[in-house]
């Protein structure tokens, strides 16, 4: 597959998933003709780009469903749910395509292409033309994909009768705005007194600066049934190439004045040979009115301000950029950041100030560089939100239930890679919120609630972590359901004393399922436990709060990235260990009582606080130092601490994977390597926990 081939699947997927989104949100709001818009706009675009490069397939397959929507944009067809259902069937199979090179299950496109043809209407007979239909169909234009803009000065003066004959002026003045970005300047000055006023009379005239991509037959076809009652012009102000803010080459007030007919030309040379302002003059030789001059003097800064926006967001352009390269970028870095380290160490020890002064220069660079690096791959988790609403949707309509998924903090940002590995849990977290925890809507009503469940997502920024609620308002969880099957699988004793949370964190469990039998969401204890492996996998943490009746709260606890992070390097014998800082609470020292002992409990300002050795976790037999320290830390709510011979200090460390040789060690997450040239092994302190308790 060539470059330009890969760029169009690129844009495709991403339309999709613009399409989805519309659509979802078109099925709550059937008469938004935004929406309507934008799911045309995606289904022409990926129409015509697929024509380009050859995906026949696609183009004439989403042809159909384009056609359907032009008709709704027309007002020719409702949006229905039949209509949203065959729609999102049609995304679904545009995806197969694309995932298939243009092949795709034949039989499900037909029933798709025959269900969208039985929504069209009647055609016309030919001995009944439609009114203006002609006139229509030779003036429309479609606009031309990468077509320049246009900025155009429109005036609409209806007859005084306008009123009178049933038009409504205000319409076509908002389908002007519907075609890109518009001012209106309204002109009051032929409003007579109220006494002489005739409420049939139309007083009032518009002058419209509108920048389009659209030619000048598609701004006629707007005022095609009042054309014979009004006097309308329509120029080209601005081509993207003759009208340039910057260097003052624009229509000045005179020029403006005298092009809406409001001055001659005559007049304005004589008023151009006295040395005052313009508008000035020409109101005082009562040659226009305030009204007029005022009204001229809006309509040039409207232009200038309209252009000047443009020529603005012309500048901001962006590229594409395969995710390989930006991997292979923030490697580059990580190494970067690493060199760096051991030129600052090797200027630490010498007495040479030039090189200290380059070796904080480096350090200077290289941190910008890195964090430019990072930010490039951060993306809002929004993105991942919108794709759950689907998700929600298909699975209420399957159960018989009323949901509804509403999010907030779309526009918290996160590492790619992180995003891209907290699908599949949030997809498990989801499913398990429908099936266990959204009650039948008839349940609902009984207990006082609104037949409609809720699930919500919420994301937040917290420090070097980001926090993902995911909530429903359904009925909980039942400590008692929950403690009975846990006695049943034996993953407890039967009188083990747990507290409510403790025995809710059950649910976690490898194996564990409350579900009476098993059914294609449910009941075969593969689910939570899964997504607790793989939060844990990315560096995170998952807590769970619920209460019988009143619905359930996860909340994941994610580090920003995955690729470089704050660590407290510390010493075992004559190895390094770094421990995630965002984890670290404090260091205390290990009072001499403690020493020799494998495990015990540290009376931390009144809280007694366990705590591991990980001499004895690692096998490490060096002789142990005089004075140990202890690493206190906090993680999934509980307190641990760790004993060390030594704390170094905060240290960046660029995570490198682990080989083979490492894979029986659960419990290190990865390496670094230090400025001395010396690994670090990165402590998965989560694992060491389920490994122990």
């Amino acid at each position: 597959m060539n470059g330009q081939e890969e760029a169009f699947k690129e844009e495709a997927y991403e339309l999709l998933t613009e399409l989805e989104t519309s659509l979802l949100e078109l099925e709550e709001n059937p008469h938004d003709m935004e929406q309507v818009g934008r799911v045309f706009r995606a289904m022409h675009t990926i129409k015509g780009s697929g024509a380009m490069f050859g995906f026949d397939a696609i183009a004439d397959f989403t042809h159909n469903v384009e056609t359907v929507f032009d008709l709704v944009r027309g007002g020719e067809i409702q949006v229905s749910k039949d209509l949203v259902n065959l729609t999102l069937s049609a995304r679904d199979h545009i995806k197969d395509l694309l995932d298939g090179g243009g092949k795709g299950d034949e039989l499900l496109e037909t029933e798709i292409i025959t269900s969208l043809q039985a929504l069209l209407p009647a055609p016309v007979p030919r001995d009944e033309p439609v009114p203006g239909a002609a006139c229509q169909d030779s003036r429309k234009e479609a606009p031309v994909a990468d077509s320049p803009l246009l900025t155009y000065m429109i005036r609409f003066c209806p007859a005084r009768e306008l009123f009178s004959n049933g038009t409504n002026p205000i319409p076509l003045l908002d389908e002007l705005r519907e075609m890109g970005e518009c001012s209106v300047t309204p002109h009051t000055e032929n409003l007579p007194f109220l006494e002489e006023m005739d409420p049939e009379s139309c007083y009032i005239f518009w002058d419209i600066i509108l920048t389009t991509d659209q030619g000048e037959n598609a701004i006629r076809d707007v005022f095609i049934f009042v054309e014979d009652e009004c006097d309308l012009s329509i120029d080209i102000i601005d081509n993207d190439r003759e009208c340039n803010v910057d260097e003052g080459n624009c229509d000045k007030l005179g020029e403006i004045l005298v092009k809406r007919g409001d001055l001659s030309g005559e007049l304005l040379e004589k008023a151009l040979e006295e040395q005052h302002r313009i508008g000035e003059i020409l109101v005082r030789e009562q040659a226009v009115s305030q009204a007029s001059v005022s009204s001229a003097l809006a309509e040039q800064a409207a232009v200038k301000k309209q252009i000047a926006r443009r020529k603005e967001a012309a500048h901001h352009t962006s590229i594409r950029v395969a995710a390989e390269k930006l991997d292979h970028l923030v490697d580059l870095v990580g190494e970067l950041v690493t060199v760096q380290a051991r030129l600052s160490q090797k200027a630490s020890m010498g007495c040479d100030p030039d090189l200290v002064s380059i070796a904080e220069d480096v350090e200077m660079l290289a941190s910008g560089l890195r964090d430019n690096a990072m930010g490039m791959r951060m993306l809002q988790i929004g993105t991942t939100f919108s794709t759950f609403k689907r998700l929600v949707r298909d699975l209420s309509n399957d159960l018989g239930k009323l949901m509804e998924l509403t999010t907030s903090g779309e526009e918290t940002e996160l590492d790619k890679t992180v995003i891209e590995k907290l699908k599949d849990p949030l997809v498990h977290i989801i499913r398990n919120s429908i099936d266990h925890g959204i009650e039948m809507p008839e349940v609902r009503k009984a207990a006082g609630k609104e037949e409609t469940g809720t699930i919500h997502l919420a994301a937040e920024h917290a420090g070097g972590n980001v926090l993902i609620r995911i909530s429903d308002n359904g009925k909980g969880l039942d400590p008692e359901v929950i403690r009975a099957k846990a006695v049943e699988k034996g993953l407890i004793s039967p009188d083990a004393d747990l507290t409510e949370k403790e025995i809710n964190n059950l649910i976690f469990a490898p194996g564990f399922s409350t579900a009476g039998e098993v059914t294609d969401l449910s009941g075969r204890g593969v689910g939570m436990d899964v997504v607790k492996r793989a939060i844990e996998d990315l560096g995170g943490s998952i807590d769970l709060d619920s209460q019988k009746g009143d619905g359930t709260t996860i909340t994941l606890k994610l580090p920003l990235t995955l690729a470089i992070i704050e660590g407290l390097l510390v010493t075992l014998g004559k190895g390094y260990f770094i421990f995630p800082l965002i984890s670290v609470e404090e260091c205390v020292e290990l009072p001499r009582d403690e020493a020799g002992k494998k495990s015990g409990l540290l009376n931390i300002r009144g809280e007694m606080v366990p705590y591991i050795r990980l001499r004895e976790e690692y096998g490490i037999e060096d002789e142990r130092p005089d004075l140990e320290h202890v690493v206190i830390m906090e993680t999934n709510e509980k307190r641990v601490g760790f004993v060390v011979d030594n704390v170094v200090g905060s240290q960046q460390a660029v995570i490198k994977k682990m080989g083979n040789a490492f894979k029986n060690a659960p419990d290190i997450s990865g390496a670094t390597i230090l400025g001395n040239g010396s690994v670090a092994l990165i402590v998965d302190v989560n694992k060491i926990l389920d490994l122990r308790f």
